[in-house]
């Protein structure tokens, strides 16, 4: 099937921000191949992608959560924040058990992992297209379930718990990043670096820096992150 023309009024633009390269241009191939999508433009950062969103006008942005410097969660926001008329998808590979439920709250209109086939794909943007919001089974069996029974502290994880800068702090701990790294990375000082890392280690019940690091770079190299 050929590519839409983007100019074609009857094509649904979609804006690509994703930070692998060889991954972006399978989906786009992806895209392209699908009876009225066509890819409108692409980014691997928060910065860029506002850009094109502007410029572009997208109809749907596909945001992956690991982004260039930033969190897709980050962008989410500020698309939300900034009254863009813009729905979100997000393609990640993190669990959907950690990130689906705040990627919802932030503002996307749907989530789904980059192991899913193809067709799968094709049918959650599809959805997302038709104002609808994308969830797979489980996850959806998930959230009735936390609507429907009232959980006990003791029931939530310690990773549920962290706020989103904080799993993005905890992430780039993970990764072996110093706090002035993180900080400069962020745009944040480092004594809110700091801070965010005192959180962390206490709802997490850990005692020192050492156990710290740890457990995010054992989270990373466990979760791909």
């Amino acid at each position: 099937m050929n590519p839409i023309d983007p100019n074609t009024p009857s094509a649904c633009k979609i804006l690509l921000v994703e930070d692998h390269p060889m991954f972006r241009e399978h989906l786009a191939q992806l895209i392209n191949r699908e009876l009225g999508m066509s890819v409108c433009g692409e980014a691997d950062n928060i910065r860029d992608a506002m850009r094109l969103i502007q410029e572009t006008r997208p109809d749907i942005a596909i945001v992956d959560i690991t982004l260039r410097g930033s969190s897709g969660l980050e962008l989410i926001k500020d698309i939300k924040a900034q009254g863009l008329e813009v729905s979100v998808l997000v393609l990640s590979m993190h669990d959907e058990e950690l990130y689906a439920e705040r990627a919802l709250r932030a503002g996307a209109k749907g989530y789904i992992t980059k192991n899913e086939a193809s067709a799968e794909v094709a049918r959650a943007i599809r959805c997302v297209m038709n104002g609808e919001v994308y969830a797979s089974r489980q996850m959806t069996a998930k959230l009735l379930e936390r609507l429907t029974q009232r959980r006990t502290t003791s029931e939530i994880s310690g990773m549920e718990t962290l706020a989103d800068r904080e799993l993005e702090v905890f992430q780039m701990l993970g990764r072996g990043k110093s706090t002035r790294e993180i900080a400069h990375e962020l745009a944040l000082g480092e004594s809110t670096v700091e801070t965010y890392r005192a959180r962390i280690k206490d709802k997490l019940q850990l005692r020192s820096a050492a156990e710290l690091y740890l457990r995010a770079g054992q989270w990373v190299r466990d979760h791909g992150a």
